[in-house]
């Protein structure tokens, strides 16, 4: 009888170090999570996530984990303590980190992904190492292929000029400037080249092709054309998360977004405007 309850002890005891083993809740150190959460929210917020659900889910990861999380955002730099609340006589531990926040082209995919692996973390008791291999798989996920990218991209731009009542010629012409001004700005960006520089760049080479519609007179919508093909810069993502920055309270991180949004759409107005001056257009 003793062996039995001796017996059935011991599987309690294995059952429940395998429980600690794979929640990792009661041997995680501030120390590890903070690594993997500076990571993570650096990566999300390259891929284009809004600092509000950033924020939120640091906060649901360390609380998934026991922790409690302080989290604070800039421009380039993010600032976080991850702390361990005192607990049976164990003084609280307190990790605080900075690190730069990594560019990167905006990655709804990415975001949506990450997203679900916080809810993972917290609905699912995933130990820190399975959520580090989750999260490497999902930055290993290839992006899209850069040429299917450009020939989507430039029928997208296409189809704008079509919305803004451009004929057949005009679209050809925004299609082909499209696709020209976005491999420049995928060469240049890998290149390293500042971002304003590229998009001046991109916007100049653009909207000199679609100006061929204008100096040979081709098609009845010429400046439309012109006018649209450099639609595709437009940094619609930065300004949107700029609106929403500001309006969920965080507005440091809004209005630098919304001043760097800014400063782009006037790279391309210069690049637009140095074409016309170069073409002799004097309105589109």
């Amino acid at each position: 009888m003793a062996d039995s309850t001796d017996a059935g002890e011991a599987k309690a005891s294995i059952e429940k170090a395998d429980a600690a083993c794979v929640t990792g809740h009661n041997v995680l150190t501030a120390k590890e999570l903070i690594e993997f959460i500076q990571v993570y929210a650096s990566t999300l917020l390259a891929a284009g996530g809004q600092t509000s659900r950033v924020d939120r889910t640091a906060c649901r990861i360390a609380r998934a984990y026991g922790f409690e999380v302080e989290l604070a955002i800039f421009p380039k730099h993010l600032m976080l303590s991850v702390i361990k609340p005192a607990e049976g006589g164990i003084p609280a531990e307190r990790r605080t980190a900075v690190s730069s926040i990594v560019s990167g082209a905006p990655n709804f995919q990415r975001v949506a992904a990450l997203n679900a692996l916080s809810w993972s973390i917290a609905d699912e008791n995933l130990s820190l190492a399975k959520a580090r291999e989750h999260f490497s798989a999902i930055c290993a996920v290839p992006t899209l292929n850069p040429v299917l990218l450009r020939f989507l991209v430039a029928c997208a731009n296409a189809a704008f000029c079509g919305l803004f009542n451009g004929d057949a010629v005009a679209m050809g012409l925004v299609f082909c400037a499209t696709f020209l001004g976005f491999y420049l700005r995928q060469k240049l960006l890998h290149w390293g080249l500042d971002l304003k520089v590229t998009f001046f760049l991109c916007s100049f080479a653009a909207s000199l092709v679609a100006s061929l519609g204008v100096l040979l007179h081709l098609g009845n919508t010429p400046q439309t054309g012109m006018a649209a093909s450099v639609l595709f810069l437009i940094p619609g993502i930065p300004l949107i998360n700029a609106m929403l920055d500001i309006l969920d309270g965080h507005v440091l991180m809004g209005v630098s977004r919304l001043i760097q949004a800014s400063t782009l759409i006037i790279c391309i107005a210069l690049g637009l405007a140095t074409t016309m001056l170069l073409m002799g257009v004097d309105s589109l």
